[in-house]
Parts: C-alpha cells; structure tokens; sequence
C-alpha cells in the first residue's frame, strides 16, 4: 500500500495537525511490528504513539487511550510489561471519558453520487449528523468493551487490525477518521459476545 502524502495547507484545510497524521502513522507501525513478531520495535514505535498523544491530545481523545493499551500491551509482549496493567486501566478510563471528545466530532460530507443526494444531505444535516454521533458511539462502545476484556495474554490478531483498518480507512482527513483509527488500531481482543439464551 502506497503511503499518504498530505501538504500542510491540506492538513490545515482538514482541520488535522502533522501530530494527527504522525500519531496514525506510528499507531500502523505498531500494529505491523506485532504482526510480524518484532515486539522491540512494536515497543518503541507504540512509544512514539503515546508520546505524540499525551504531547498534543486532549486526555479524553480516545487516541490517547489507544496508545496506552497498545504500549501496555507491546510492553507485556517484549517482557517489560511491569506497568501494563496501570495502562490499560488508564485506557480503559479514556475511552469511557471520551464521549465529549464523540460530541464535538464533525460530520463528514460525503454525498457525491448527485445533486439530489447532496441536498439532502444539506436539508437534513442535523438527522445526519445524529446518525454519525450514533454510529461514532458505537464505535467508542464497542471499543471499550474490548479494552475491558484485554489483559497481557491477549491481544488482537495485529494482521486482522491492520486489514481492518486499511479496508474501512476513510480516504479523507476527518474527525471520523480519527476515531476509527483509534478503534481499529486498538490492538485489544473482539469484544466478548453476549450471551443470547
């Protein structure tokens, strides 16, 4: 996959910073480095991530929370995993404080199949934008669940996150971009299935 190139002035336009880009970036470095066992260099690049995120982030953006667990984990997988279980929980403790952060996420502009489409998406902006904070709440759910089913013996398939993530990456720089990022890079297990007797 070929990599991303953004100009300043598109990243601005966005509303991204180089620190938003930088942070995804490592997150996929990390999520590669797991997948092909190179748990050293997963460690530092989750490093960076969480650098990066507590640096420039806000402490509810769920990013942060991502990149705490992913340390903790690749901490626990390259036999430094002293703090992991403090991460996590301070992941955990992001996530589910992160639904200011959801609430002030634009919704995407996405209509492009015609002009009828594109009015009404104009028309009903705020319909659309509550389906996107529904959906973005999903998502935030669903990944607070994983993160409180993970511990350092279990892990995601690093490979099947990274397929996730390259298959429903959005092509534009947005808010919901950011989020999913922080979702599907989340190197946590599938969330647990309720029991349905």
């Amino acid at each position: 996959m070929a990599a991303e190139t953004w100009s300043a002035q598109e990243l601005l336009n966005a509303g991204w910073s180089e620190a938003d880009l930088a942070w995804e970036a490592a997150a996929e470095r990390t999520a590669e480095a797991v997948a092909q066992q190179n748990y050293l260099l997963a460690k530092d690049v989750a490093g960076q991530a969480l650098q990066i995120a507590r640096a420039d982030f806000e402490p509810i953006d769920p990013r942060l929370g991502t990149s705490l667990a992913n340390y903790g984990l690749c901490l626990s997988l390259s036999n430094h995993g002293e703090e992991n279980a403090f991460l996590f929980r301070e992941a955990i403790d992001v996530w589910r404080r992160s639904a200011p952060w959801i609430a002030r996420m634009d919704a995407p502009r996405v209509a492009r199949s015609s002009l009828f489409h594109m009015r009404m998406e104009a028309r009903h902006r705020d319909t659309y934008r509550a389906r996107w904070q529904q959906r973005w709440q999903e998502i935030a759910a669903e990944a607070t669940m994983r993160l409180e089913a993970l511990n350092a013996f279990n892990s995601a398939s690093a490979a099947d996150a990274m397929a996730h993530w390259r298959r429903e990456r959005p092509a534009m720089l947005n808010d919901t971009r950011k989020l999913m990022a922080a979702a599907f890079l989340l190197l946590a297990p599938p969330a647990p299935k309720a029991d349905t007797r």
